[in-house]
């Protein structure tokens, strides 16, 4: 199979039906996109393919070859990832850190299409990525901040 994973072009000979998120972890040393619930419910697992962000646990690799994978560590390259890295560690978003990879990648998605997003197109972007800490409030100020956005702002959608 031929993948470009953050911008670098791999041929790698895996099986059809494994996960995406297992051949970025055992194949590729690319330990940063988590998994957490193996069912896409959380979001941990979360990856860009082509840009758009999808669950790494169940979309299979022949599902994305000859696609454009981006992972959280390589996310930072993009405009919006280093942004929202930057706003990430200045907010102190995390606590334990385990999800914060997948709401990074799926907030970049949003922040690439819709710059200055409202808070309901913060919700419907970022529903089903779940946070046990329960940052998110945190969350959603960092977001604002990489966007560039006062706090206070509640754009109407």
């Amino acid at each position: 199979m031929k993948f470009t994973i953050n911008g670098k072009a791999y041929e790698q000979d895996v099986p059809e039906d494994m996960p995406l998120l297992w051949a970025l972890r055992d194949e590729f040393g690319l330990v940063g996109t988590k998994f957490g619930c193996g069912i896409a419910q959380c979001g941990a697992c979360t990856v860009h393919v082509d840009g758009t962000p999808v669950r790494a646990c169940i979309t299979p690799v022949s599902a994305v070859e000859g696609a454009v994978v981006t992972t959280i560590e390589g996310i930072g390259e993009t405009k919006e990832g280093k942004a929202l890295q930057a706003a990430w560690l200045e907010v102190d978003v995390m606590q334990c850190g385990y999800c914060q990879a997948g709401q990074i990648m799926t907030v970049a998605a949003l922040l690439k299409e819709t710059p200055k997003p409202s808070d309901a197109e913060i919700d419907a972007a970022m529903d089903g990525n779940l946070c046990r800490c329960a940052t998110y409030t945190r969350i959603r100020s960092a977001i604002k901040k990489a966007a560039g956005m006062a706090l206070a702002d509640t754009r109407e959608a």
